[in-house]
């Protein structure tokens, strides 16, 4: 463990230091200790001191924990200075280019070739609080059915309800490296559990439902920019984003517990169930099968590297040790490699993005083909569980968006996987196809109303029908026969009313058609209210 004190070195106190850059964090065998450079302005001389912190030899330093738990105790130490991780860099400070910002998803901006203005130590805005809570209620009256299965949507009468609250606590470590936790609890469930649609209607109902809130982290993450240089950019602070300059090239790098669509995926009109669209093949490309716990939640690492007009992102995240596993595995003995190439332009002065991504899931996955055969042989239903094997699951999506006015913006996502395999985490769709619109108020009076539109395509492979169509189950669907396939059709249309600047309630209803493929089955009228407050 780590001492709880440090005593002054020759006169220079260490709560008189306004940065601290720690070093090469070495794992002695022979001596555990660390070394520190502390500097401390006097006048306008920089005096800089060299301190040893004893550490537990056997410490892993590099762990979430131990690293976690290594920073209190350097920041108790320091007298809760601001403190800055130099990531083994050991040139002097004064050789080194200006760091001022961090941010992960960039807007696009003019480059020249000024220099960033450094942002002084003392004006760093360390502590940040937010907060949020949403309540989602939906309900669909009977429709038509006739029959149903283990995984199908319930064909009476249901209405579910969600809830959810968010703290999002933050911590600068340095103007360009910032720390974020976000204790939540969540209660309630989706519509018959989380099952019977592919294209599912709520992105706030997680495929875990409790009666009783329950606590979760769904994320615990570091954020690190390096300025590469270009024009001074401000970004203005929200959850899980500091105020902060930045230059317009950088790279930033995010490690920890977070969602792969928090970095991928992402598009402005589309992405956020707490505040746009609900559905999830809408809000996310629905043949994306992205890493993530059955709450939507992985640890992995990401790089995003931005120059002028485009971005390139990459990243790794752990699997679930099952399909739709509510535990990740250990050590990323699967794992996700996921990498993606951002375009930003202009037309006619309004901004827009395209986007294309590659990705591939690298885990014990059952076929589709191997296990209908395996049914056949032995007079059973179809089971993918009985026939994994260690497999690689590639995809790709395009995703664009466009703004056309100051309030009018238009999207759209086309996606596909590979449709031998069975799905992994996200939901039971191979090829994907979604584009609507979103609308801002200001035409009638109301600038911060939001209106939107979405329409979305859902498919299948032949194998994965072969394999619903015998029987077997899925991660969302399954309605034990699929005689007539179809795909499904999905339109979304909502109306969010800010009715405060913190509190916002928006109306949505969903039209699907051929739920889970099943054109037997349907079509399905489902309608939303949701309730959304911040601070």
């Amino acid at each position: 463990m780590l001492a709880s004190t440090v005593a002054p070195l020759d006169g220079l106190h260490v709560a008189d230091c306004h940065l601290i850059r720690l070093l090469t964090p070495e794992r002695v065998r022979c001596a555990p200790m660390l070394k520190a450079r502390i500097c401390q302005r006097q006048g306008s001389k920089q005096v800089e001191k060299m301190i040893d912190v004893p550490i537990d030899a056997k410490a892993d330093l590099f762990a979430p924990a131990q690293r976690l738990r290594f920073l209190q105790s350097v920041m108790v130490m320091l007298g809760l200075t601001t403190v800055q991780f130099a990531f083994a860099q050991s040139v002097d400070p004064a050789d080194r280019p200006n760091e001022t910002g961090s941010l992960s998803n960039l807007s696009a901006a003019s480059v020249s070739s000024a220099q960033i203005t450094p942002v002084p130590v003392d004006s760093v805005s360390q502590w940040a609080v937010y907060g949020q809570y949403t309540n989602v209620y939906q309900w669909h009256p009977a429709f038509n059915s006739p029959y149903s299965g283990t995984n199908s949507l319930t064909a009476t009468n249901n209405g579910e309800q969600t809830n959810d609250a968010t703290l999002y606590l933050g911590y600068q470590l340095s103007p360009t490296t910032e720390f974020w936790i976000n204790p939540e609890y969540d209660q309630g469930f989706g519509l018959n559990d989380t099952l019977g649609v592919a294209g599912f209607p709520s992105g706030e109902a997680y495929k875990v439902g409790a009666n009783n809130p329950y606590y979760r982290t769904p994320r615990l993450f570091m954020r690190k920019v390096f300025n590469l240089g270009g024009a001074a950019q401000s970004i203005e602070a929200d959850a899980n984003q500091m105020a902060e300059t930045r230059s317009a090239d950088n790279l930033v790098l995010t490690v920890g517990k977070f969602a792969v669509t928090d970095v991928f995926d992402t598009n402005s009109y589309a992405h956020d169930p707490r505040a746009d669209f609900l559905n999830w093949s809408v809000i996310d490309a629905g043949a994306f099968d992205y890493a993530a716990d059955s709450w939507g939640y992985s640890y992995g690492a990401s790089a995003e590297w931005t120059q002028s007009w485009w971005t390139w992102r990459s990243g790794i995240f752990d699997l679930s040790t099952v399909p739709n596993g509510e535990k990740l595995s250990e050590n990323m003995s699967e794992f996700e490699l996921v990498t993606e190439f951002e375009e930003r332009h202009q037309w006619r002065s309004f901004p827009g993005k395209v986007k294309v991504l590659v990705f591939a899931n690298h885990a014990p996955m059952g076929s589709y083909g191997q296990a209908v055969l395996l049914g056949q042989q032995t007079g059973s239903v179809p089971n993918t569980a009985l026939v994994r094997q260690m497999s690689w699951r590639p995809g790709v999506e395009l995703n664009m968006e466009q703004g056309l006015s100051e309030s009018l913006g238009i999207f759209g996502r086309a996606s596909t996987n590979d449709g031998a395999q069975e799905a992994y985490e996200f939901t039971d769709i191979n090829q994907s196809i979604s584009a609507g619109f979103s609308l801002q108020g200001k035409s009638w009076g109301r600038e911060q109303d939001t209106v939107g539109v979405a329409y979305v395509v859902n498919g299948i492979s032949r194998a994965a029908q072969s394999y619903f169509a015998a029987g077997g189950l899925g991660v969302l669907v399954g309605d034990g026969q699929l005689p007539h396939y179809g795909y499904e059709n999905i339109t979304e249309m909502f109306y969010a009313w800010q009715i405060q600047p913190s509190v916002a309630l928006s109306l949505d209803y969903q039209y699907i058609a051929n739920p889970a493929y099943n054109a037997d089955r349907g079509p399905v009228n489902v309608f939303g209210v949701r309730t959304h407050l911040n601070f």
